[in-house]
């Protein structure tokens, strides 16, 4: 009976997303001028590494703006179309056909966007920036429900896994599947479905996983619906998004491109310097909880530099094996022409800011700063917290995993209803669910991970760690 009512709770969930999102997909701003240009924009409202190039983007109305601006020198009007999708695939395939013209997607996605369009001359495709990346891979995880038995990957052999087949989640899981020995295309029974598909094929337990990128994995499991299995910072790999563009309309409409670069500049700085805010307006763009897009979005999640590291681009590079096995790379692509800086590049120099800068930057740009208000001492960002207080708009710093139990505690104490706390795991550098990690205890100090696997490799090194629940350290912390 529970799993009927949660499965009626996630169906209701999801319908109401579609038809805010069907919505907002029909909308088209016209100028109502047969002379105005049209551009037509493909983003991805629930994928929050493409906020900037999408859901924030579209909601601060910055695109609009920086058109506006090329009318009032040109003369030239403009017409912009937002169609919001689940994933890439039919971005691309809207590009393809020539009635998508800018779009946002993931690095596997954006492959096979450059693979499938680069087919004619005509068609072809090109990477313009990233709007999202994190050096490790933590933006796509695996998930399992919160009552399963598994405890690492490995458990899944033989497994029905419910994944986007050619996406960045689905990348993220063949890559660790191999690495614990489990043939991606035999050892599990892979289901190509959709996110939200594969979310209620989880809750009813017609698979026993789900392979996703981000929100996908924490709403699950914010909404207590599934527990975080792989976390893929394990990787080490990069994993990007990225804006891509039709390379015909790019050549015919470089106003076009350069007002879209620089509003998404404009966003990515908007969301630097207040994080909360940006949360709070893509949360009410999107349908999402403003929780979980804080988790990604706040500071020393996402990594928002906009500039196309070498990095990155190796990364792609070492993608392709993986889509070839998979037959979802028709057609030879060559990086150095489809990823392309120049338009980027110019808009830095127009704003006056130093894309070399942005280049060499290591490390997220938004990081926790501030004064633990419970522990009293200056927070270092490697292994600062964060408390979210109902009704308060800015959050509280907290030094580290042990300040934030006590941080926690105080404010229930006082009466205040704790929104989300936030840990970063010392192994991965993932940010994540206080109340949803993994804890461990090491004599009065404690610590907390993403994952059982990352808490068991920080045990190989601190054998004195006790297994310890999250209430029971916050009762702990006080005593």
């Amino acid at each position: 009976m529970r799993t009927r009512t949660r499965s009626r709770q996630l169906a209701a969930i999801t319908a109401t997303l579609a038809v805010a999102l069907g919505s907002a997909a029909c909308s088209l701003e016209d100028t109502g001028d047969s002379d105005a240009v049209r551009v037509v924009v493909g983003y991805q409202s629930k994928t929050i590494n493409t906020v900037t190039a999408g859901t924030l983007l579209r909601a601060e109305g910055q695109f609009e703006k920086r058109l506006a601006e090329v009318t009032e020198r040109t003369g030239q009007k403009y017409s912009v179309e937002w169609q919001d999708y689940d994933t890439g695939a039919p971005i691309t395939t809207g590009m393809v056909a020539g009635k998508i013209d800018i779009g946002s997607m993931g690095d596997y996605p954006l492959l096979i966007n450059g693979s499938r369009a680069g087919a004619e001359e005509k068609t072809r495709t090109e990477m313009l920036s990233v709007t999202g990346s994190s050096a490790r891979g933590s933006l796509n995880m695996v998930v399992v429900p919160a009552g399963s038995s598994a405890s690492t990957l490995a458990d899944l052999r033989g497994k029905p896994i419910s994944a986007s087949v050619g996406s960045a989640g689905h990348g993220t899981l063949v890559q660790a599947l191999d690495r614990v020995g489990i043939d991606p295309t035999t050892g599990v029974q892979v289901q190509n479905q959709q996110p939200q598909v594969g979310a209620s094929s989880l809750e009813s337990g017609k698979v026993d996983a789900l392979a996703q990128f981000v929100a996908w994995p924490g709403l699950l499991v914010f909404q207590d619906k599934a527990r975080l299995l792989y976390d893929g910072a394990q990787l080490g790999v990069p994993t990007l998004h990225g804006v891509v563009a039709r390379s015909a309309y790019a050549q015919e409409n470089p106003d076009v491109v350069a007002a879209f670069l620089r509003a998404q500049l404009d966003s990515t700085a908007s969301l630097t310097r207040n994080p909360l805010a940006a949360a709070e307006l893509v949360a009410e763009n999107s349908g999402l909880p403003a929780e979980v897009v804080y988790l990604y979005n706040g500071p020393g999640g996402t990594d928002f530099n906009t500039a196309i590291k070498s990095n990155l681009v190796d990364a792609l590079r070492n993608d392709v094996p993986y889509l070839k096995s998979i037959g979802r790379f028709p057609h030879e692509i060559d990086l150095d022409t489809f990823v392309d800086p120049g338009p980027l590049q110019k808009v830095f120099a127009e704003a006056g800011a130093d894309y070399s800068k942005a280049l060499s930057s290591n490390g997220n740009a938004s990081v926790i700063r501030g004064v633990d208000p419970v522990c009293g001492v200056e927070v270092d960002s490697a292994t600062a917290g964060e408390i979210w207080l109902r009704g308060q708009e800015r959050t509280q710093p907290a030094a580290d995993a042990t300040c934030l139990l006590r941080g926690v505690e105080r404010a229930r104490q006082e009466g205040h209803e704790v929104r989300a706390a936030y840990i970063s795991d010392p192994q991965l550098g993932t940010r994540w669910f206080a109340h949803k990690a993994v804890w461990l205890r090491e004599g009065d100090r404690y610590v907390a991970f993403t994952t059982a696997d990352s808490a068991r490799q920080y045990r190989t090194t601190h054998p004195d760690a006790i297994d310890v629940t999250y209430e029971q350290a916050l009762a702990e912390v006080v005593s």
